[in-house]
């Protein structure tokens, strides 16, 4: 495992962190005694930077991580888990959920703590409620270490937030296809400039990239390269590549994706790419945005729709249909999966779209969930 320095405090992080969005499931929940398992066998081999937060898995996320941190391994990493600023009204709030959180996690202190998706609003809105004086406050008594941030805003405001408060880290989402994307590189260069750790969220997004067999057009690409990888390996060590990023989160759920994340971890050093590879990435990344037809990463911040639509799962079955070019096997896919039998639960169809307008509200990529909706109806449904 390769490790990097945050820049203002010396800590020397994984380069792969361990995101806790997107544990192993079963019946519905967390499975516990694999989650635990992956994760204390990826501590084991050299990761030290955990990353949750008060909603992943509908709140099962951070007890889970705490379960996981038990007998001794808390002491061996850093753990980083974000304040839901949507949850904030007051500043007593601010206090009461951080030490829901510590309960939750069962410990004193979070080292890495997070204001959570962050935007210019959400921003002018906790400054207003006082939020630096939070923040100030339990680095003083212990309760944080690190304040830091995570973005899904305007390339503009990104700026305005980082000089607003002596942060110590941020996190972005980051990857091939969204260089101009939120903060994008401007933004990762900026942050780097303040000295300011940089986490990366989203580099496969949403495991999209890293798919075993990817898009016939794409796939072409790959096989030019000199030296074979695999489309994650590419995904992640394109990101690696900068030397501006401290840690690239990973929401690791299959063992084989533990192993073969930490692999690559192993030997991704800043600037290992060369001119000719970055070249050949960035065409698969010009690839792809010709081919995915709504932006989305799969991050579940839309849900739950109080219509019951599978939104993130609508999105993701939409992609494949234009990348892959097989629409009775993506039409199939989308049927058994979205009339909820196969999960035990209640169907989740495009078509059961109201346009009532909440998922507007929460999706950090901006999307416009209902007018793509449609486009879903008519083109995986039809009539």
């Amino acid at each position: 495992m390769l490790y990097r320095a945050m820049p203002k405090n010396g800590d020397q992080l994984s380069i792969l962190g361990f995101g806790c969005m997107r544990l192993p499931m079963v019946d519905g929940h967390i499975d516990e005694q694999r989650a635990i398992a992956q994760i204390r066998k990826a501590i084991d081999e050299g990761v030290n930077y955990l990353d949750t937060a008060w909603g992943y898995h509908s709140g099962e996320s951070e007890p889970l991580l705490g379960k996981a941190l038990a007998d001794g391994y808390r002491e061996r990493v850093k753990v980083a888990t974000k304040l839901p600023t949507w949850m904030v009204k007051s500043r007593n709030d601010m206090d009461t959920l951080l030490n829901t959180q510590l309960e939750r996690l069962g410990t004193d202190h979070i080292d890495y703590y997070l204001l959570h998706a962050l935007t210019g609003t959400s921003w002018e809105t906790m400054e207003a409620l006082g939020v630096c004086d939070f923040l100030d406050a339990a680095q003083k008594d212990g309760r944080i270490v690190n304040p830091g941030f995570s973005f899904h805003g305007l390339s503009d405001d990104f700026k305005t937030i980082i000089d607003a408060y002596p942060w110590v880290f941020c996190q972005i989402q980051y990857n091939f296809l969204d260089q101009e994307f939120q903060a994008g590189t401007k933004g990762l260069k900026y942050a780097a400039s303040q000295n300011l750790g940089v986490v990366i969220m989203e580099p496969l997004r949403g495991g999209n990239l890293g798919l075993p067999t990817p898009p016939p057009a794409v796939a072409e690409i790959w096989d030019e390269a000199p030296i074979r990888r695999a489309p994650a390996e590419w995904g992640l060590r394109w990101v690696w590549n900068h030397p501006e990023v401290t840690v690239v989160l990973s929401g690791m759920n299959e063992e084989a994706h533990v192993q073969e994340n930490m692999e690559i971890a192993d030997e991704a050093r800043p600037e290992s790419l060369s001119a000719e590879e970055v070249a050949l990435v960035d065409r698969a990344g010009k690839k792809y945005r010709e081919l995915m037809a709504v932006g989305c990463t799969g991050c579940g911040y839309c849900m739950p729709c109080p219509m019951g639509v599978q939104i993130p799962s609508c999105f993701n079955f939409f992609n494949k249909l234009h990348m892959f070019g097989n629409p009775e096997e993506s039409k199939r896919m989308y049927t058994n999966f979205v009339q909820g039998g196969i999960l035990n639960r209640e169907p989740g169809f495009a078509s059961q779209c109201v346009e009532c307008g909440e998922c507007l509200e929460k999706c950090p990529q901006q999307i416009a969930i209902p007018e793509v909706l449609k486009q879903v109806v008519a083109e995986m449904e039809g009539k």
